[in-house]
């Protein structure tokens, strides 16, 4: 029997680790499912002939799987659907084609097709918040990636048919089923501090912490959403969520767009995560976040792709790229968020939001071995003066070659390995009619 399950030799490995170590020609071996060694290539060399499998990483970027920490996966089902609007007035649209559209069958195959795409671009990891969370598990485990999920909390009538009351069961079933899995990072969801309740977002929150589950809900992402919640609770968004307890190193806020210094510095304080998902903000007019003071105060930032009917995608290379060049423009200074800062949100602090910052984000010995090989062969590639520089600038989600989920080869030559994808996309093709009447 082989020590090594996998070496993947001669490749430039960018760790992602909190150094920023990097080696210009080097690798990683793998042994049960983790990342044993990431050493250069002359110590690596010897150790080849103990190996399984030995991948020639020539020029090709080595580098930790992607974690988005916010989509809605199953939404790839509506992509460009619904367009033009702010986010209110598209909400609405939105939820009428969902509630007519979702069960668990359609879920999960929207979500499919979702995570197809996120793995095929080096993703590895996704925080998912959708309706029917177990048929987006069973859609993840399909594909081959990492989810994040769990309950959603929506005091309305849901778009998965169900009431309010239902919600604490549901949730508490969720985490019962998948608390053990290490492909499932179990949470619980309410939808918005708009759309559940005082009582109910601290049933949700009281719910995680009783199972150390993470917190997951949309915060501050409009103007309108801050006049509503401020006029119901005589409180801004993140202000209410303090009052009510809500905001600790386990809760992850996704959006973050308006804020004012005092909301900053209690993020800070609370060590609560802000999810920037700068591409569905923009396209939904909704504004842009205020992510070099974020960082500034300490706050962790990771990024997030919202779902595939806000931005049209699910493309973290361009989340990357519009996280570290948008705030250079916006505030008209270059150094306000780095290269490192940029790549580190989307991967280390993702990571590290989602709880398992011992686990992944980062290539060393010890995390599961969830790693991406872009390839810097092609002509907007060369030259290569910083492999840290060129992943978030220059590369791109077509550039993304091979992907490993704890060793195991998900994606071979741009191929998915685990399913094959022409199917889900032909299904979602021939339903494209129907979905459309939704809100003709």
């Amino acid at each position: 029997m082989s020590e090594f399950d996998l070496i993947i030799e001669n490749a430039i490995v960018v760790t992602a680790d909190a150094a920023g170590r990097v080696l210009d020609k080097g690798g990683v071996a793998v042994a049960g499912g983790r990342i044993a060694h990431v050493l250069p290539q002359a110590e690596l060399e010897p150790m080849k002939s103990r190996a399984a499998t030995v991948i020639d990483g020539s020029g090709n970027i080595l580098m930790p799987g992607l974690v988005n920490t916010h989509c809605h996966a199953g939404d790839c089902l509506f992509r460009g659907l619904v367009e033009n609007l702010p986010l209110e007035a598209w909400l609405q649209t939105v939820w009428k084609a969902e509630g007519a559209i979702l069960d668990p069958d359609t879920t999960r195959l929207g979500s499919v097709i979702g995570f197809a795409e996120q793995l095929l671009s080096g993703v590895t990891t996704a925080m998912d918040m959708f309706w029917y969370p177990r048929a987006t598990v069973e859609a993840a485990r399909a594909v081959g990636l990492r989810v994040a999920a769990g309950g959603i909390f929506f005091d309305p009538p849901g778009m998965d048919k169900k009431t309010a009351n239902s919600r604490q069961g549901d949730a508490e079933r969720f985490i019962a089923e998948f608390a053990d899995a290490e492909d499932v990072i179990v949470a619980t969801m309410p939808h918005g501090a708009y759309t559940v309740s005082p009582d109910n977002l601290r049933l949700a929150k009281d719910i995680a912490e009783a199972h150390g589950a993470l917190y997951h809900v949309h915060a501050a992402e409009t103007r309108a959403e801050q006049a509503d919640v401020t006029s119901r609770y005589g409180r801004s968004v993140i202000r209410h969520m303090d009052h009510l307890g809500l905001l600790d190193e386990r809760t992850v806020l996704a959006h973050c767009v308006h804020l004012d210094d005092e909301e900053i510095a209690i993020l800070a304080r609370s060590g609560a995560t802000a999810v920037h998902n700068p591409v569905s903000n923009l396209k939904l007019g909704s504004g842009i976040a205020r992510i070099p003071d974020l960082l500034k105060a300490g706050v962790r930032v990771t990024l997030g792709t919202d779902g595939a009917i806000s931005g049209n995608d699910l493309d973290m290379w361009l989340a990357i790229r519009l996280a570290a060049m948008l705030h250079k423009g916006a505030g008209m200074d270059a150094e306000a968020v780095s290269t490192g800062q940029a790549l580190a949100m989307a991967t280390r602090e993702g990571a590290a939001a989602l709880g398992a910052g011992d686990r992944l984000g980062t290539l060393e010995p010890g995390r599961f071995a969830d790693m991406a090989m872009v390839d810097v062969r092609r002509a907007h590639a060369v030259p290569l003066f910083d492999p840290v520089t060129h992943l978030v600038y220059s590369a791109n989600k077509s550039d993304v070659r091979h992907v490993f989920l704890g060793g195991e080869q998900v994606v071979r030559d741009g191929q998915l390995t685990r399913i094959d994808v022409s199917g889900p996309v032909a299904e979602v093709q021939a339903m494209a009619p129907k979905i459309a009447a939704t809100i003709a």
